[in-house]
């Protein structure tokens, strides 16, 4: 899988001084556009739109620097149908405006073209299992909170700490569903998986498609395949460590792309340092196929 992405990425390089069509760089990859943007963005740890825009600002400086093009010129090329927007686009990767780049001594800044590979790391095996679930909901409290890849997520666990007791028993009595137990869901608002986007963060209960609540929010799930993964280790560093595996090592070795859906983990206990057991539950689907459970 990743020389297919290497391949769509060296596609898309080629299309940088005209319009992108997205979903032919996917095709080459392989995958859907939107499996390709969730995948490139977990593996580069940035936007798919914000390294385009970056490739294209290193390109568009060399050229700015050169001097051979008025700066209307270069911005045309590279898209842009201002020398406003081009302005504020080079502004917002170099740092200064393409006037103040042609003066001397000016400093640029450049992203590196991008390919990925496979660094072997160690010879430990992933233990997964492919789950079919029919539709469910998840019941619970909602918090919109920034992604952290590394260390307690604050926000996060100050909404666990707000979570009133009379709640949470009010979830237990509710959950008829797998995985069982009180749980987390994330839903991630845009593409990117980079420090800081915005998550819909749940914890709640699985329970059936008919289960109803006026005291908790609601997360309608539809029926689909889930990739579940089984973790022990330190909280939280272990479970963040398994999610990066997920989509740096599994994706790229098995049939299987990712798919819309909020990801589930279930964790137990829940404190800082102690080692837990945990369980994933990555919403998933087969390329070329469905799944079987």
């Amino acid at each position: 899988m990743l020389e297919r992405f290497n391949q769509a990425l060296d596609h898309l390089e080629g299309c940088l001084d005209r319009e992108i069509d997205m979903a032919e760089v996917a095709r080459i990859a392989a995958v859907s556009e939107y499996h390709f943007r969730r995948m490139f963005s977990a593996l580069a740890g940035m936007p798919l739109s914000v390294y385009v825009r970056r490739r294209r600002m290193t390109l568009a400086g060399a050229e700015v620097l050169a001097g051979e093009r008025t700066l209307l010129d270069v911005a045309v090329r590279y898209g842009y149908g201002s020398g406003e927007a081009f302005a504020r686009a080079f502004r917002s990767v170099h740092g200064i405006g393409p006037g103040e780049a042609r003066l001397a001594g000016a400093v640029l800044t450049s992203q590196p073209r991008m390919s990925f590979r496979v660094v072997v790391e160690g010879s430990t095996a992933m233990r997964y299992g492919i789950v079919e679930k029919r539709p469910f909901r998840v019941v619970g409290r909602k918090a919109t909170v920034p992604l952290v890849h590394e260390g307690v997520n604050a926000v996060a666990a100050a909404h666990v700490r707000g979570l009133e007791e009379q709640t949470v028993a009010c979830m237990k009595a509710m959950n008829d569903g797998e995985p069982a137990g009180v749980l987390s869901a994330v839903v991630y608002l845009t593409e990117s998986r980079e420090e800081g986007a915005g998550a819909d963060y749940w914890v709640g209960v699985v329970t059936g498609p008919e289960t109803a609540s006026k005291e908790l929010d609601v997360l309608e799930v539809p029926a689909g395949t889930w990739a579940v993964f089984d973790d022990h280790g330190p909280y939280p560093g272990s479970l963040q460590q398994l999610w990066r595996d997920v989509f740096t090592r599994w994706f790229p070795s098995n049939p299987y792309v990712a798919r819309a859906g909020p990801e589930l983990l279930r964790t137990r206990p829940v404190e800082v340092g102690v080692a837990t057991e945990s369980q994933l539950w990555v919403p998933v689907e087969r390329v070329g196929g469905s799944a079987k459970a």
